[in-house]
């Protein structure tokens, strides 16, 4: 039996460059010997992109299943979801492309949430068109948090930085009276459990930013500072977690300092992505704190570009990869804390643990 990770993929929009990237990845077979993919989606609208691209995409071969459990290690697999027949229309927004990504979204939450697949990876969707009574949810994010245990945290990530935010998708005007002390120590100390068993780091350092210019100069461009972040700091920091700040923004990024730490709190949703995108193209973005991993690239359905077969697939491709890393280090994490005493003998040369001794004399 393989032990390759299962990983959903959904489809996003169909009017987007999700199908477009997902065929550029998948051209290219030898990511099936890294985990099993599964793509949910229909499979018009795959045959509609592998006829647009059949001159610049290498033809993919799909396994069509009815459900993930008869996915095929090896193959790239497709499981039905939603109206077998949609109009699409690259680079047009519709109530059919948004239906057709809340189906295979639907669809594959429920597998992840059963165990069915190990991680969840979305491809894009637009926020406006997959609106309807049945998914009224602002983004994958807040959808996720209701499917699945937790309370999720968005985290932007790269090889270069990680990027945690305290509010979401919110309007800016509302961004100062929805941040308070409990808010800010709650986002840190979900960092730093994220830091440490998703990705292994034990002593991890995160730099909190503020949310006034100057970092409210003392209080003449506003108190947040010293009211709310500053307090929630220095709470966290007496919990031993290893938290700094807060930082003006501005000369955070422009002098480097997020080299020198595993992840920055931003407060608000453009504080902490025009940096991080500016600096890290090809970044991912990950929900921390589920129950359940899911990934999606850092970029959005980009109808400006769909159709033309232009589209990069490389984020999209790095959250498959980080996909399976985070479930891995997830397991590995789970496994070393049911008995880290034994570990960390083992570790240091020896183990204490009876039951893995010889017996060095006869039973009577």
């Amino acid at each position: 039996m393989s032990n390759r990770l299962k990983i959903g993929i959904s489809a996003g929009d169909t009017n987007g460059i999700g199908w477009e990237i997902i065929l550029k990845i998948f051209a290219d077979n030898r990511l099936t010997e890294l985990c099993t993919p599964i793509i949910y989606g229909q499979s018009a609208a795959a045959a509609y992109y592998q006829k647009r691209y059949q001159q610049e995409i290498e033809p993919v071969r799909f396994n069509h299943i009815d459900n993930a459990e008869r996915a095929a290690s090896g193959k790239v697999n497709l499981v039905e979801c939603g109206e077998r027949e949609v109009k699409i229309t690259p680079g047009k927004p519709s109530k059919e492309g948004g239906a057709a990504a809340a189906a295979a979204l639907q669809r594959a939450a429920q597998d992840l949430r059963d165990g069915t697949i190990d991680a969840l990876v979305t491809a894009p969707i637009d926020k406006e068109m997959i609106q309807s009574a049945n998914f009224p949810y602002t983004g994958h994010t807040e959808f996720l948090a209701k499917e699945l245990d937790g309370e999720p945290l968005m985290m932007m990530c790269s090889e270069l930085m990680r990027v945690g935010l305290a509010t979401i998708h919110l309007p800016v005007a509302k961004v100062a009276e929805a941040l308070s002390e409990e808010l800010i120590a709650k986002r840190i100390r979900q960092i730093n459990e994220s830091l440490r068993q998703d990705f292994g780091i034990v002593r991890p350092r995160i730099a909190v930013m503020a949310l006034n210019p100057h970092a409210g100069d003392g209080g003449l461009l506003g108190e947040e500072e010293q009211q709310i972040i500053k307090p929630a700091i220095e709470q966290c920091y007496g919990e031993d977690i290893l938290a700094f700040g807060p930082f003006a923004a501005d000369g955070f990024f422009a002098a480097g300092a997020y080299k020198q730490y595993d992840a920055i709190l931003a407060m608000y949703h453009d504080q902490g992505l025009a940096p991080f995108k500016t600096l890290s193209p090809d970044g991912v973005n990950f929900t921390a704190s589920l129950a359940a991993v899911r990934t999606s690239p850092d970029h959005g359905v980009a109808y400006d570009i769909a159709g033309r077969g232009v589209a990069d697939p490389q984020s999209m491709r790095n959250a498959i990869y980080d996909a399976i890393d985070i479930v891995r280090r997830r397991d590995a994490w789970t496994e070393w804390n049911e008995n880290p005493l034994q570990h960390f003998e083992r570790e240091k040369g020896r183990d204490i643990s009876v039951k893995d001794l010889p017996e060095t004399e006869p039973n009577d």
